[in-house]
């Protein structure tokens, strides 16, 4: 009896697993981490409509001076653009525009994430950013933005579209069923996580795959010291990527802290400014 209470308390546990585990990914908050005048960036707010109907958010970072091109960030999974904002607030000096935007579901963006839906706002992203210029694309991501935004250029790639001429990706995992085993590691929800991770998006649309047909030039960060995300997923898209690809591991580097270093900033600005040229 005890045995059959405790296999019906697993099956139970993991279908409640199962029903919230991808909103497990998502942690958006109304906390102003920091705002865009203290960074010394001009943001001016914008709206869009994503995949459904539903209004994102957006700032839009003019460059100073004439802009070579127009990045497109995709944020992690907390808080949104005004969390990430020091990791993208330094590119309108580096010579590009900036449309910073949160996923549905984050800051004033209507509905409710999912991870097919904001690979879907990504993409909405590029086509506001195509609206409003017609300068050439760079996708930056991070953590759960990175994985993400290779999921997003892929499937731009494979509809035709050619202007996305470089992606930046810091600090991403390559597997979400993988990520969801290794975060769920030594914690209770180990014994259901390999069941509740059948609510997750199928392998095939896993971040590994996209980066096999990424389409564009890639360059990998991530710090050697992350244990959020371990290094050796960054290495594994690598691995999978088809060239021009780099990896740049950052040493004793965290969890997402390779942007606020200079020297990190000027070796992405270098790789940006290579590929507008190309």
């Amino acid at each position: 009896m005890v045995a059959r209470r405790t296999v019906l308390g697993l099956i139970g546990a993991s279908a409640a697993a199962a029903g919230c585990v991808e909103q497990l990914f998502f942690h958006p908050d109304d906390r102003v981490y920091t705002r865009p005048a203290e960074l010394g960036v001009d943001a001016q707010a914008m709206r869009f409509a994503t995949e459904g109907g539903a209004m994102l958010s957006a700032w839009w970072l003019p460059a100073r001076g004439v802009a070579s091109g127009t990045g497109v960030p995709a944020h992690g999974n907390v808080a949104g653009i005004v969390n990430a904002l020091p990791l993208v607030a330094w590119l309108p000096a580096a010579g590009l525009d900036v449309l910073t935007f949160d996923y549905r579901g984050f800051g004033r963006s209507e509905g409710r994430p999912t991870l097919d839906g904001v690979v879907a706002d990504t993409r909405a992203a590029f086509a506001a950013a195509r609206a409003r210029s017609p300068r050439p694309l760079i996708g930056l991501g991070q953590s759960l933005g990175g994985a993400t935004m290779l999921r997003a250029i892929a499937a731009e790639h494979a509809q035709g579209a050619r202007d996305i001429r470089l992606a930046v990706i810091d600090a991403a995992f390559d597997s979400y069923r993988g990520i969801a085993r290794h975060a769920a590691a030594w914690t209770p929800l180990a014994l259901v996580a390999p069941l509740a991770a059948t609510a997750l998006p199928p392998t095939e649309r896993d971040p590994i795959v996209a980066a096999a047909s990424l389409g564009v030039p890639l360059l990998l960060l991530h710090g050697d010291a992350d244990t959020v995300i371990p290094v050796e997923a960054s290495e594994r898209l690598h691995a999978a990527a088809a060239p021009p690809k780099v990896l740049l591991r950052i040493r004793g580097g965290g969890h997402l802290d390779a942007l606020r270093r200079a020297d990190v900033r000027e070796h992405v600005r270098t790789a940006i400014d290579n590929a507008l040229a190309a």
